[in-house]
C-alpha cells in the first residue's frame, strides 16, 4: 500500500520534513517513491506539489493526517505563518475576566440609576418651581 506522510530531515533540534510519497512498510527515513514538497516547522513554510498530491491519490495512496493538513493548506493558498491561533486561557484568568465583567456591569447599572434618580430630582425641582 503506498502512503503520502512525511519524512524527517535535518538536524537534532531544527528538524524539517519532506512531503513524499513511500511504501507504507518502508521506515520513517526510508527511500521515497516520489518526493511531493516539504514542511519546515520552525519557520513556518511549506510548499507541495499539489498537482502530483492529487495524483497519488486518485491512484489510491493513502493520505496520513499532518500531510493531509499540509495539502490542503497549499490547495486552499493559505498561509502557514498568517494562521492566528487564539491565545489559550488558563480557567483562572478566564474566572477573574467574569469577574471583572460583572464588577462593571453592576457599577455601569449603578451609575445609570444613579443618574435616572437624579434626573428624577431635577424634574420634581422645577415642577415645584
Amino acid at each position: 500500500m503506498v502512503r503520502i506522510r512525511l519524512k524527517r530531515t535535518g538536524t537534532r533540534n531544527a528538524v524539517c520534513f519532506r512531503v513524499v510519497v513511500m511504501d507504507q512498510r518502508s521506515s520513517r527515513d526510508g527511500k521515497a517513491i516520489e518526493e511531493l514538497g516539504f514542511y519546515n516547522p520552525r519557520t513556518k513554510e511549506e510548499k507541495v506539489n499539489v498537482a502530483r498530491a492529487d495524483y497519488w491519490m486518485g491512484v489510491g495512496a493513502e493520505v496520513s493526517d499532518t500531510a493531509k493538513d499540509i495539502i490542503e493548506r497549499a490547495r486552499g493558498g493559505v498561509v502557514l505563518k498568517d494562521r492566528v491561533r487564539p491565545a489559550n486561557i488558563s480557567k483562572k484568568a478566564k474566572a477573574k475576566a467574569a469577574a471583572e465583567a460583572e464588577a462593571k456591569a453592576a457599577a455601569e447599572a449603578e451609575a445609570k440609576a444613579a443618574a435616572e434618580a437624579a434626573a428624577a430630582e431635577a424634574a420634581e425641582a422645577s415642577a415645584e418651581a
